[in-house]
């Protein structure tokens, strides 16, 4: 009898409430990127400023798990306190059986001094997710806006 083992991609779990870490599971891909402000920023631990685009309009972000993950929970902060804009994000993800769904889509109007920040966190099903895509267009009808992400946790 002849035999060989195969490699199975395996499902992880976040179900426990733990933050999947990103920098290790996952690689992202990014429409724009400022050099004083990358992705790594917006990750938990990251430094303080978040994620920002060096080119203005809208982004995207987009993280390709090395194995499927089972998602529960997204959260989301965005912080604009120096103009006011109103911001369109929607967020999408992509499994071997959905090729891609949009999962949520937000709008919130940014206004320093009143409301600066956006804190979005969402209790999900997700099972088998190869990607994560987050779209955001920074100024929905201005077109100069720049986009921003001040974190971001999944688990």
């Amino acid at each position: 009898m002849r035999k060989s083992i195969v490699s199975v991609p395996k499902t992880s779990s976040a179900s426990s409430g733990q933050t999947l870490d990103l920098q290790q599971i996952a690689s992202v891909e990014i429409s724009s990127e400022d050099a004083q402000h990358p992705f790594e920023n917006a990750l938990p631990g990251g430094k303080a400023g978040g994620w920002r685009a060096a080119d203005p309009g809208p982004q995207v972000i987009r993280l390709n798990f090395d194995t499927p993950q089972a998602i529960r929970r997204i959260r989301l902060e965005f912080r604009e306190d120096r103009v006011q804009r109103a911001q369109e994000f929607a967020l999408f993800a992509s499994s071997a059986a959905h090729p891609r769904r949009e999962v949520v889509r937000q709008q919130w109007m940014f206004s320093p001094g009143n409301s600066a920040i956006e804190v979005e966190d969402y209790t999900v099903d997700l099972s088998d997710v190869l990607t994560l895509e987050l779209e955001i267009d920074p100024g929905r009808h201005d077109k100069q806006a720049i986009a921003s992400l001040e974190s971001i946790s999944i688990s």
